[in-house]
């Protein structure tokens, strides 16, 4: 048993050998065929991987190629960028060095050349000395000579000489500037009379007879002492309240009602009318009919001025301005009742306007308007010239510019900036100045007509002188054997010059220089 035991433990462990050693050998068999395989797989491997270096190896030398290709274009861009510019700019230096070589050059002639003329003028300038050297010694012997001759020193003779130029020139400068002076208005003067006079024949004038007083005529003396009242309180109650002072005097059924502003006058005239009428006059039914009358007078300025724009054609006229024309029915400027003043303006203007071919309906309303800074509410306003506050309100209520300047610009108080401004400033001369316009002082009025008289007999040669047509003309007689018919022009031109300088007057003055020659023979 113990050796069958033996032999089986033996057979068991020479099998266990034997499949070991099988076992080895597979495994030994299996090893080399999987090596092999992966020798095989790894030199596939090897050989995918050289070529797909070889590819990788090839595009990157071509970028490469490619890369350095544009580099190196770019860079010959660039050189040859530079070496344009640098060919450029030799070209520019080599021109700059021709034109500076060229310049050089004439300047080198141009200095030579200089030099040249320099030297002839010198030369020149040495034979003119001893030209004029001689010149000089033969004038000296001509000099004395001629003084030898006339009996004259030079001195003398050019004093003479001298003299007979001035007179030559004057007569020539005078003949000169009146020559002048005709052309140039000839045209423009027939035209301007031929506007003027139609105009003045289209519009009918009226005289002055405004002032500053009322006379306010009464039934009887009686009244007289029911307007006064006890102790005069009715008087000053009235006084009070209308700012007019009322003067009774001896003057048999008058009471004179004295104030500057017509429109205070009229509302007194009206109260004291309604007063005694109504016969109840004490202090508070004096204030109340007053107030009264006040309303009543505004009411009418504004009719006033609504009739007057209707009637001259103005149309969308400012209220408040319709007010102000209005007001200008009470107030006066030297006599000439102003409201009739600017009508009469504004029908001028707007014939002269249509005369020119210019807008006459602007014309009429600046002809209207042009007087109304003349009618001031408040005493502040006083202070402002007439002209220019007129102008303020008309820009205060829309009127427009060409009219604005022209009521601001007839007393050439500002410039003047439109066609309208000098035909207001015209018209309102022409309206204030006719004959029976205005009031005025009649010493003032003789010592003008005697002022202007008096320049024409301060000059030589004048027989008689009349101011005639109100001043505007000056008719001077002359002496035919003393003044000829060159000086009486002469002496026409100085007198207008003289009266222009010395004197104030209103429009123009016409001087006229009569010169006359009779020859008389009696047949016996």
């Amino acid at each position: 048993m113990d050796n069958s035991i033996i032999l089986i433990g033996g057979g068991v462990l020479l099998g266990l050998i034997i499949g070991f050693i099988i076992a080895k050998t597979i495994e030994k068999n299996n090893a080399s065929k999987l090596v092999k395989e992966a020798k095989k797989s790894a030199s596939l491997i090897l050989k995918e991987a050289k070529s797909e270096g070889e590819s990788i190896k090839k595009d990157k030398i071509l970028q490469a190629k490619e890369k350095f290709i544009e580099l190196k274009s770019e860079h010959e861009k660039v050189i040859l960028s530079r070496d344009k510019k640098m060919a450029e700019a030799e070209k520019r230096t080599r021109d700059k060095e021709s034109q500076v070589s060229s310049e050089l050059a004439k300047n080198k002639k141009l200095n030579e050349s200089l030099e040249s003329k320099i030297k002839d003028y010198n030369h020149r300038l040495d034979v003119l000395d001893k030209k004029q050297d001689e010149l000089d010694k033969l004038h000296k012997n001509q000099v004395q000579q001629l003084e030898v001759i006339s009996s004259l020193s030079a001195e003398e003779a050019k004093e003479q000489l001298v003299e007979s130029l001035k007179g030559e020139a004057k007569n020539d400068a005078l003949a000169f500037i009146q020559n002048a002076m005709e052309e140039a208005k000839l045209t423009a003067e027939q035209d301007a009379k031929k506007v003027i006079i139609n105009t003045i024949q289209r519009i009918g004038t009226e005289e002055a007879v405004d002032n500053c007083v009322s006379v306010f005529n009464i039934e009887s003396d009686d009244v007289k002492g029911r307007i006064i009242g006890r102790e005069g309180r009715n008087i000053r109650a009235i006084e009070a309240a209308t700012g007019v002072e009322i003067i009774v005097d001896d003057t048999p059924e008058a009471i004179i009602l004295s104030c500057f502003d017509s429109v205070r006058r009229e509302i007194a005239r009206l109260s004291l009318h309604k007063l005694v009428t109504d016969g109840r006059i004490h202090p508070a039914r004096i204030e109340e009919v007053v107030q009264k009358t006040k309303k009543q007078i505004d009411q009418e300025i504004i009719e006033v001025g609504k009739r007057t724009v209707i009637d001259l054609g103005i149309h969308n006229l400012h209220p408040e301005l319709i007010k102000v024309v209005g007001r200008m029915k009470y107030r006066s400027s030297y006599g000439q009742n102003l409201l009739q003043h600017s009508r009469e303006v504004a029908k001028l203007c707007g014939v002269m306007a249509a005369e020119l071919g210019l807008n006459p309906k602007l014309a009429k309303r600046a002809g209207l308007l042009h007087d109304i800074g003349k009618v001031p509410d408040a005493e502040a306003d006083m202070e402002t010239p007439h002209a220019i506050l007129g102008m303020q309100w008309a820009e205060k209520y829309g009127e427009k510019d060409d009219v604005c300047n022209a009521i601001g610009a007839h007393h050439d108080e500002i410039e003047m900036k439109s066609l309208l401004a000098p035909i207001i400033q015209v018209c309102d001369a022409i309206s204030g100045a006719r004959p029976g316009a205005r009031r005025q002082v009649l010493d003032s009025y003789i010592q003008r007509l005697k002022d202007l008289e008096d320049i024409a007999f301060g000059f030589t040669g004048v027989k008689k002188a009349y101011a005639i047509q109100a001043g505007r003309e000056l008719r001077v007689i002359v002496e035919s054997e003393k003044v000829d018919d060159q000086k009486a022009a002469d002496l026409s031109f100085s007198i207008s010059q003289k009266v222009q300088t010395d004197m104030t007057y209103p429009g123009q003055v016409k001087v006229t220089v009569i010169r006359e020659t009779r020859a008389v023979n009696i047949a016996k």
